[in-house]
């Protein structure tokens, strides 16, 4: 493995959800923890899933609602991550080079890759943010 695999870059202490996580849930971790995704995994932490603050935003009903706060506040409780995220998975293994990371991410318009194992586990994230680490420390002035 070289010094430029995902596995030495990637975030490997990442924050999750589960497919029954209501979105208020899901937005408090985001708020949180400053992130802006939560990779959605079953109980021996396989990825089945992806869910992004632009799917909570699209999940909230309009500001036109005649409800009140309540009944609003009610509502969104019953809304589970599984009725929202993403099925439609593009990840990457941690062998793979950051270049191809990027590659990927600037193909499918996205900022940021689950890294999987063989077996589906998630073992970690790899974002724009860590592309930007990677760029700043190899490429930087010494």
């Amino acid at each position: 493995m070289t010094d430029l695999a995902i596995a030495n870059w990637m975030t490997t202490d990442v924050v999750t959800v589960h497919l029954d996580t209501t979105l208020p849930e899901a937005h408090e971790l985001m708020t949180k923890h400053k992130i802006r995704r939560l990779p959605v995994v079953n109980d021996a932490r396989e990825l089945v899933g992806m869910v992004t603050l632009g799917d909570l935003r699209e999940a909230r009903p309009s500001s036109a609602t005649s409800l009140n706060v309540w009944e609003l506040n009610y509502l969104l409780a019953k809304l589970r991550i599984s009725d929202f995220m993403s099925r439609t998975l593009i990840t990457i293994a941690p062998e793979t080079s950051v270049v191809e990371a990027a590659r990927l991410m600037l193909a499918h318009k996205i900022s940021g890759l689950p890294v999987v194992d063989a077996h589906g586990t998630l073992c970690g994230i790899i974002t724009e943010t860590d592309l930007f680490r990677v760029m700043v420390e190899k490429l930087g002035a010494k």
